[in-house]
C-alpha cells in the first residue's frame, strides 16, 4: 500500500474515495478511529492508501478533479 492522500477534511476523503471507486481503484482509509482519541476536533489527518500498482492512475484521477495528493 502506498500513501495517496492525507487530509483532516472528511469531505475531501469521501470525495476522493468516490472518484477512485468510479475508476475501479481499491483504496483503504487509515486513522479513521483517531477521531475517538482526539475528541472530534479534526487535528489528526486521515490517510488514503492505494496499491502501489494503482498509485499513478489514482493520483492522476484526483489531480484531474482538483485534489492535491501527498504521494
Amino acid at each position: 500500500m502506498k500513501l495517496l492522500l492525507r487530509s483532516t477534511d472528511p469531505a475531501t476523503i469521501a470525495f476522493a474515495q468516490a472518484l477512485l471507486q468510479g475508476e475501479g481503484i481499491d483504496c483503504f482509509e487509515m486513522d479513521v478511529n483517531m477521531s475517538v482519541l482526539e475528541g472530534g476536533i479534526g487535528i489528526f489527518p486521515r490517510r488514503l492508501m492505494v496499491r502501489e500498482r494503482d498509485h499513478a492512475r489514482a493520483e492522476r484521477a484526483l489531480l484531474d478533479n482538483g485534489i492535491a495528493t501527498d504521494g
